[in-house]
């Protein structure tokens, strides 16, 4: 936001100042104009003295030459005349400069309503339709034609390239300042997720480490228990210490790959989806059913890590049942989308309202008591930084339930 208000300030001052640079050109080429065209007056009353004095110059020479005893203030007056003629061509020739070097764009029109036009472009000075437009745009912006000579009755003038130039140059800063504040956003957002993504990196490994000990520790205790020759009822907890424990390795496991590299194999989904509603439906409550479907319903093949992959349906099979309240239908559908295979797993929970459906995959982002609100945020991870796939909510709807999808590219 600091950014893109120093941004837009340098941009605001830029266009005024670039629009105050442009109105005083504008008035100085106008005054340009004027200056031309009364240059223009000037040309053609002295071309016609021209004229007139070079007629009355050759005669006064000649009768110089003619006269051999004529009083000495004659002869003054003979020659000064022939002076004068001398300066007024020079002064000619000053104005012709002038109306010669002009550079602006004009048109001339002359008595009869024929049009020439002037540093138009060599390919439109001629070009009769495009002076026709170029006065009739001159006219329709309001503006009033200079009058002229006999030769140039009205001039419609136009302002030259540079005008353009110092107008369009607040769109050009626009575009650099836009292009700097767009690379310094992603620039920041690309270093806070980096950021991110080394913390939660970080925090796994280290989740992952803390629980080895205590695991190793349970492992120890569970052999020495089977040493102990128990019954057959201890045997059988013994038994579900280490299937519990086994679990724990699982997350664990799961953990300390956050970060890293996962090994990704060709899996059947029904199979893989299966498997995961056993694991959960044994550990959901009993007025809560299934529908999924079954292992032989398809063979469509995905790349995963099945620890992770795991994790994630199980992460939302769990969010799906603290919705639900303890009662309801879990119901998953797969299905083939082109070059993605796509899984719908619906609820009929609580349902999401529509303003949160969009901060839901945020971190710390969670509705429960006790939760971290981290489930959803490494669901996300997994599946598009490990698995190049998406997940999302399809819909949801406040008292009626939810359905979120996960995409998946084919093997």
């Amino acid at each position: 936001m600091a950014l893109a208000f120093f941004g837009l300030l340098i941009l605001i001052i830029t266009m005024v100042y670039s629009n105050f640079l442009a109105q005083k050109l504008k008035e100085r080429e106008a005054e340009s104009v004027k200056i031309y065209v009364n240059a223009l007056k000037e040309n053609f009353a002295f071309q016609s003295q021209l004229d007139q004095q070079v007629e009355l110059q050759g005669k006064l020479k000649y009768q110089l030459r003619q006269l051999t005893n004529v009083e000495k203030s004659v002869r003054d007056s003979i020659q000064n005349l022939i002076s004068q003629s001398s300066l007024l061509n020079q002064d000619a020739g000053v104005v012709s400069d002038i109306v010669v070097g002009n550079k602006m764009p004009v048109i001339w029109e002359d008595e009869i309503g024929r049009l020439e036009g002037y540093n138009l472009g060599d390919s439109l000075d001629q070009n009769s339709e495009y002076l026709k437009d170029q006065k009739a745009n001159f006219i329709n912006s309001g503006n009033e034609p200079l009058i002229g000579s006999a030769y140039a009755s009205k001039v419609y003038y136009f302002n030259t390239n540079l005008v353009d130039y110092i107008n369009y140059f607040p769109f050009i800063q626009l575009l650099l300042v836009g292009s700097f504040i767009l690379l310094g956003y992603f620039f920041l957002v690309g270093s806070k997720r980096s950021e991110q993504n080394r913390v939660w990196a970080g925090m796994a490994k280290e989740t992952a480490h803390q629980l080895g000990t205590p695991i190793s520790a349970i492992i120890a205790w569970i052999e020495h228990l089977k040493l102990t020759d128990p019954s057959e009822e201890q045997l059988e907890i013994v038994e579900e210490l280490r299937s519990d424990v086994n679990r724990l390795e699982l997350v664990a496991d799961r953990f300390s790959k956050i970060g890293a590299e996962p090994v990704l194999t060709k899996i059947n989904i029904f199979q893989e989806m299966d498997e995961c509603r056993q694991y959960m439906e044994r550990r959901a409550p009993r007025k809560v059913s299934f529908s999924y479907p079954s292992p032989t319903d398809g063979d469509l093949s995905v790349n995963i890590n099945k620890h992770l992959f795991d994790w994630v349906i199980e992460n939302l099979i769990r969010n799906s049942l603290d919705a639900m309240d303890g009662k309801g239908e879990l119901s998953a559908k797969i299905y083939d989308e082109g070059e993605f295979i796509n899984i719908d797993m619906t609820d009929t929970g609580k349902g999401i309202p529509s303003g949160k459906q969009s901060t839901i995959f945020q971190p710390g982002f969670t509705t429960k008591q006790r939760g971290w609100g981290l489930g959803l945020s490494l669901a996300k991870r997994i599946i598009e930084n490990y698995h190049s796939g998406k997940i999302f909510v399809k819909s949801s709807k406040p008292g009626v339930g939810t359905t979120f999808t996960v995409r998946l590219p084919k093997a």
